[in-house]
């Protein structure tokens, strides 16, 4: 497949395309900035420069490479870390997630793209019985940031699975740990998963034509990852 994945240069982004060039696919790697397409060649991806946020780049874009999927792996979250600016990350997170994949989604379907794979999070679910599945409701009156957090990713998921014309894939990744994280080992209060067999789950949703929502994490008591299992035959030990 022809692939335009978005945030090719995060922490899914790159062993992602480590994965889908191995597998015979050709990757069209979206970054922002002009200094980073180096080293997209050097993995064997082809470089593009826009920014999501801006709508006619991404459409002429996506019309220009002619894409049979693309995955959306983006995120804002450069700041996450900083001491005081955690909550100010997570609001421009939210707000790519929102504005970035409905620039996206449209996009896609005016350039007649097949198939839509998109990150989200498995640990949005609204309080109630445990292991949570795919069908639960996402906890859309949270209070505070997490309210916020619920709210980009509600919209992204929304543009995502409910654009007419768009066949489209969310990926509910556990929190990501391993190289290019913000954490070598795995969580102890949120569901877990290594960043390369979240890569994984974005090439085997791509490549089976996956639809609807997934949880993809280790197992643990908040999010069931049977449907995951079963349908996309993904497992946490699989790495690049």
């Amino acid at each position: 497949m022809n692939v335009f994945l978005a945030g090719a240069t995060g922490a899914i982004g790159r062993p992602s395309i480590s994965l889908l060039v191995a597998r015979g696919h050709r990757v069209f790697a979206a970054t922002r900035r002009l200094e980073r397409c180096g080293p997209l060649w050097d993995a064997g991806a082809i470089p593009v420069v826009l920014d999501v946020l801006e709508a006619t780049p991404v459409a002429l874009a996506l019309r220009a490479t002619k894409p049979d999927a693309v995955l959306h792996q983006l995120t804002d979250l450069a700041l996450i870390a900083t001491p005081g600016r955690r909550e100010e990350s997570l609001t421009r997170n939210a707000h790519l997630r929102k504005l970035g994949t409905a620039h996206l989604a449209a996009a896609a379907v005016s350039a007649g793209v097949g198939c839509f794979v998109a990150q989200s999070i498995a640990w949005m679910y609204r309080p109630g019985g445990e292991p949570h599945d795919e069908d639960d409701p996402l906890d859309l009156l949270a209070p505070g940031i997490r309210g916020v957090t619920v709210e980009g990713v509600a919209a992204l998921e929304d543009a995502v699975l409910r654009t007419p014309g768009l066949r489209g894939c969310v990926l509910r990744y556990g929190q990501l740990y391993g190289p290019g994280t913000l954490s070598e080992h795995a969580s102890t209060e949120l569901p877990p998963v290594h960043v390369e067999a979240a890569a994984w789950a974005g090439v085997l949703a791509l490549e089976r034509q996956a639809a609807g929502a997934y949880n993809v994490a280790e197992p643990n008591r908040y999010a069931s990852t049977d449907k995951v299992r079963r349908e996309l035959g993904w497992n946490e030990s699989l790495r690049v």
